[in-house]
């Protein structure tokens, strides 16, 4: 058994959290050892953080500033969990990393993504698989503003918001192909799943 690291990422109301969930469960019924996890956050540092960047109408923040802080959150989180629970030789299975910080900051600032960027450089790790669960924005935006919590910041940037979104995550994905599997998430819960579970056959796990 090795240590693993995989990432899902996609647009607010996607269907991420019920995948890492059917992922999770799969993982332990297997016995693999498993952490699950979540950006930003994972820590109780990175905690204090998120609620600071994903309060509803919070916009003390510059873009590039934003940018720094979730930096900060993901250095300690890779520090605390990440690294060691994969040097533990745990399957790691973590809620949004670095691709996102490249889309919801670095599509709006070309300062915040190179800055992002250059601090990566220093955490120096990278998923072994990461998961983009793609879907109609209209249906995603419906099903994140149902969830009504208090970290609905970006889902109140409206529709064109989330177009846009979509459109850099899979401009990302095409790029590092090599990594990001595209999973069509317009399909049942179930047949999602089971897109993502013929992905992971080949990590020999």
């Amino acid at each position: 058994m090795r240590g693993l690291f995989i990432t899902f990422e996609g647009i607010d109301g996607c269907g991420k959290s019920t995948q890492i969930n059917f992922l999770t469960e799969r993982f332990a019924k297997m016995k693999k050892p498993v952490v699950k996890t979540e950006e930003p956050g994972g820590t109780a540092g990175s905690n204090e953080i998120r609620k600071i960047l994903l309060r509803e109408n919070n916009f003390q923040w510059s873009v590039e500033t934003e940018a720094l802080l979730f930096m900060a959150a993901r250095n300690d989180h890779v520090e605390k969990v990440i690294k060691p629970s994969i040097n533990d030789n745990k399957i790691v299975i973590c809620d949004r990393f670095m691709d996102s910080t490249l889309v919801y900051q670095g599509m709006r600032s070309s300062r915040a993504k190179q800055l992002s960027l250059d601090l990566f450089q220093l955490i120096a790790i990278n998923p072994d698989i990461t998961f983009l669960i793609d879907m109609e924005p209209e249906i995603a935006l419906r099903r994140a503003l149902r969830r009504s919590t208090k970290e609905d910041r970006f889902e109140n940037y409206g529709i064109s918001f989330q177009h846009e979104l979509r459109k850099n995550f899979l401009d990302i994905a095409h790029k590092h192909s090599d990594r990001i599997r595209i999973i069509d998430g317009n399909q049942t819960p179930e047949d999602v799943a089971a897109q993502i579970n013929e992905s992971i056959e080949p990590l020999a796990i």
